[in-house]
Order: C-alpha cells, then sequence, then structure tokens
C-alpha cells in the first residue's frame, strides 16, 4: 500500500505521462488511420517558351509516345510490413529528365515515409522488410501520400543499371512498408 501514498502516486503519473508522451511522438498510431491522396499528373518535357501540360505515357510501355515519355522499367509493388500496391515506372522524358512514377498506389499512413531506389533484390515475406538500407540507395523525398498517383525526380548522377528496386521505406523504424523490382523495358 506504499504505492499508494500521494508522494509515490504522483511522481509515477509524471513518469508514466511523459513515457506515454514520447511513445505517441515516435509511433504517431493515429497514422494508421489517416489517408493522405495525391493524383499527380505526368510531368511534361519543358521546352523555351512551352507551356508544362500533362503528358500522357503510351500503353505499349517502352514506345516513346506523341508527349515524349519513354518508359525505362516497371514493377508492381509487394507488400511487406503493411499491405502495399500499385505500379512503378522509371520514365524518360524527352528533355532527358528521369521520373520515378507511382501509379495507384495504394498502403498504409505512416510516420517518416520515404520513397528509394535501392541496389537490393525485392524479397517476399519478413526476410525482405529490411534489406533496402544494406546496400546502395537513393533517397527520393518523402512519400507525398499513401494513395494516388505521384511523381519523384530521379538525380542525374543516379545510376540506375544499379538501382534496381523501389521501396517505400519508414526511415524511423527501418522497414519497407511495400516494395517492387524494376523490370527493364526492352
Amino acid at each position: 500500500m506504499r504505492f499508494l501514498r500521494p508522494r509515490l502516486v504522483w511522481p509515477a503519473l509524471a513518469v508514466a505521462a511523459v513515457i506515454l508522451g514520447l511513445a505517441l511522438a515516435a509511433f504517431q498510431p493515429w497514422r494508421l488511420f489517416t489517408n493522405r491522396s495525391v493524383h499527380e499528373a505526368l510531368p511534361a518535357p519543358v521546352a523555351a517558351g512551352a507551356v508544362n501540360a500533362p503528358a500522357t505515357v503510351s500503353p505499349d510501355a517502352g514506345v516513346p509516345s506523341v508527349s515524349g515519355v519513354t518508359v525505362l522499367a516497371t514493377g508492381r509493388f509487394l507488400s511487406h510490413e503493411h499491405n502495399t500496391s500499385g505500379t512503378v515506372r522509371l520514365l524518360r522524358l524527352s528533355d532527358g529528365r528521369r521520373i520515378l512514377r507511382l501509379e495507384d498506389l495504394d498502403t498504409s499512413d505512416g510516420p517518416a515515409l520515404h520513397v528509394w531506389l535501392s541496389d537490393q533484390p525485392v524479397l517476399g515475406g519478413r526476410s525482405g522488410w529490411g534489406v533496402f538500407d544494406d546496400g546502395a540507395h537513393v533517397d527520393l523525398g518523402g512519400l507525398k501520400g499513401n494513395r494516388g498517383d505521384q511523381n519523384y525526380p530521379v538525380p542525374p548522377e543516379a545510376d540506375l543499371s544499379r538501382l534496381t528496386s523501389v521501396s517505400v521505406w519508414c526511415v524511423r523504424f527501418h522497414i519497407s512498408f511495400g516494395a517492387a523490382s524494376l523490370a527493364p523495358v526492352t
């Protein structure tokens, strides 16, 4: 019954409140119930004096479309820590820029989610959840939304012959929500 003494209860409650606050800040459990939808149009190549109008990708993957977009590689998401679906296209615009495009993405929201290009293979099951920070990777930035279509510029120095997979990577917990292998289009 000593624990119920006021001089012990209040400090214990204060410590518990601090621990709870830190846990909530780290895990952000409410993010499992939130969704952020993004519906970006494919960027068009920019020509001098031209208006940047949305482009379209030819349904025949790899065939340049009228808008000058070439599909270099494609893939489908495989679920890891969270159910993840959608497709990935690696595109080259006629002005030379490269774009990683996520289409029909559907995954859980979470803290510190980023899009990574990686040299690691996409493995199914738990063995594939944490491999993407084991080798070379390029962080394309924070995930814009956990649902929809979105574009990520690929830096010119990124070696796409080595970076053959994409992960929706949780930086805070070092785990993949979902990943896709990039298969070159020939």
